[in-house]
């Protein structure tokens, strides 16, 4: 054992704050630090949970596997369903429709991209969208899902999924988990930080009732407020609104369909877009606009009235800044979740911004020196991380043929080099550049490239050499994909059978 003198391990560790971002910090650090370490998390029931979005992206599957959780009981719990990718409706232009998959266009069979051999068919004439010849679209036009093939002979191999669920059942099953494992939780709302004087780190947070939580790690959880990472702290705010105008959202849920789809739709409307997610029991929607151009009765009059089930509640406003603080590790706190900034839900990569903070804090992890190294390079990764997201976000945006005020001033805005260069490669020769820390792999980008009409110039030069028949592989790679998608179940009896909810 250590001796008192050069044991420097951290002993203690506060959680502001519960929702999804509390409790998923909370039951990774339980399962890691597995003695000698209280984790005590404080939340108020009087203060709501934002729970904008329900959809993800595939690594939260990575995030549940690490706590040990089945997914069966994971998606019963949260009432879930599956999600093979996003379509987009409108967002070229009203009436074109693309789909950003989970997985690959057909399997690679050369050096040279699968698209470029399509493009090569669209350029001869052929009308076929580069959507059909993507596993994941197959399926998911069909209404059928079933787990991954692990043959990578079988095409069945060549796509992801994701999850719908029910956000606020999600963080009453990780508090179940982290309390059975030790975490305590303290109902109570924080409302002071106090600061050691000759360090200006945290030393404890006071409750409303005077009660006072020391410790020696915060995690920030607080939400947009962040009321240690900001209010304590003063650590600023990158604005990126510029770039990505909307900065607010009403959400409502509705009574179910009868299309319970594996997919998540995204339509863009005259002032932002509306997204629909069917999970079991209802299906969750909302309307991301921008208040520069649209009031709000208008916004909630508008999206009511597109609603295709009877809806179940008013609508819900949240107002936001999409940004990014300027560190989200400051001297002896890690903000997490919306205290760490904001990314609108268009990519559905708010849970899996509170997932990669968290898998940096435990790749991270301190002692009580806090050595800066690690703190700089933890916050290196957190901004490249954040800004290719913030760039894929962009593209879509910046890649628009609307012409309503909103879209117009996203066609024409100044946009950043890094997304610029990505849009110039890609025009080009349909080359795809790949940067540090890309969340979004070549598939995505091609999804969005193509599907909002950024379609290349020229081929690239080393398609000429290969002497593979593109026409004849294409067709037979989208036949393969036909007959197999016909052996899987749909995707309402895969969740009826396997993993159905007490709804």
């Amino acid at each position: 054992m250590p001796s008192p003198d050069t044991d420097r391990a951290i002993r203690s560790i506060v959680i502001v704050g519960g929702g999804s971002a509390g409790w998923m910090t909370a039951a990774a650090l339980c399962r890691t630090l597995q003695r000698d370490c209280t984790i005590t998390l404080v939340e108020s029931e009087e203060i709501g949970t934002v729970g904008v979005g329900e959809a993800t992206i595939p690594p939260i599957r990575l995030f549940n596997e690490m706590l040990g959780i089945a997914e069966a009981d994971f998606v019963k719990a949260t009432h879930g369903s599956f999600k093979l990718g996003i379509q987009f409706v409108g967002w070229q232009q009203p009436g074109q429709t693309y789909f950003h998959p989970f997985g690959t266009y057909g399997k690679p069979f050369d050096t040279v991209g699968v698209h470029q051999f399509w493009l090569a068919q669209h350029r001869a004439g052929a009308i076929d969208p580069l959507d059909n010849y993507c596993m994941a679209w197959v399926l998911a036009q069909a209404g059928k899902f079933a787990p991954p093939s692990r043959d990578p002979r079988n095409v069945l191999s060549t796509y992801d999924y994701a999850y719908h669920f029910d956000a606020v059942r999600y963080a009453a099953f990780l508090r179940s988990y982290a309390e059975a494992r030790g975490v305590i939780r303290i109902e109570g709302k924080a409302v002071s930080v106090a600061l050691k004087g000759e360090t200006g780190f945290v030393e404890s947070v006071t409750l409303a009732d005077g009660r006072v939580i020391a410790g020696e790690l915060f995690i920030d959880c607080s939400g947009f407020r962040g009321l240690l990472i900001e209010g304590a702290l003063h650590t600023g705010y990158e604005d990126w609104s510029h770039w990505l105008p909307c900065d607010r959202a009403l959400a409502v849920p509705c009574a179910p369909t009868a299309d319970f789809i594996p997919y998540t739709r995204s339509t863009a409307q005259s002032a932002g877009w509306q997204w629909r997610i069917p999970i079991q029991g209802r299906t969750g929607n909302g309307y991301v606009y921008s208040s520069g151009f649209i009031d709000d009765d208008r916004a909630a009059s508008d999206l009511l009235g597109r609603l295709d089930g009877t809806p179940l509640a008013d609508p819900r406003p949240l107002r936001f800044v999409t940004g990014r603080r300027r560190k989200s590790w400051n001297r002896n706190v890690v903000a997490v979740g919306l205290s760490s900034g904001f990314m609108e839900p268009l990519e559905s990569t708010s849970l899996h911004l509170i997932q990669a903070n968290i898998s940096k804090l435990l790749a991270f992890f301190p002692d009580r020196d806090f050595d800066p190294l690690v703190i700089d390079e933890f916050n290196r990764v957190a901004s490249g991380e954040t800004e290719r997201i913030r760039d894929f976000l962009i593209l879509h945006y910046h890649l628009n043929r609307r012409d309503e005020p909103l879209w117009q001033y996203c066609a024409n805005m100044a946009i950043p080099d890094t997304v610029q260069a990505r849009i110039d490669h890609f025009r080009r020769f349909g080359r795809l550049i790949v940067r540090d820390m890309d969340l979004f792999g070549a598939p995505s980008w091609t999804a969005v490239h193509i599907g909002q009409g950024n379609l290349p110039e020229r081929l690239d030069p080393v398609a000429h050499y290969r002497e593979a028949d593109g026409a004849a592989w294409l067709a037979k790679f989208k036949a393969a994909m036909a007959a197999e998608a016909q052996r899987l179940p749909s995707h309402r009896d895969y969740v009826a059978q396997h993993c159905r909810g007490d709804v």
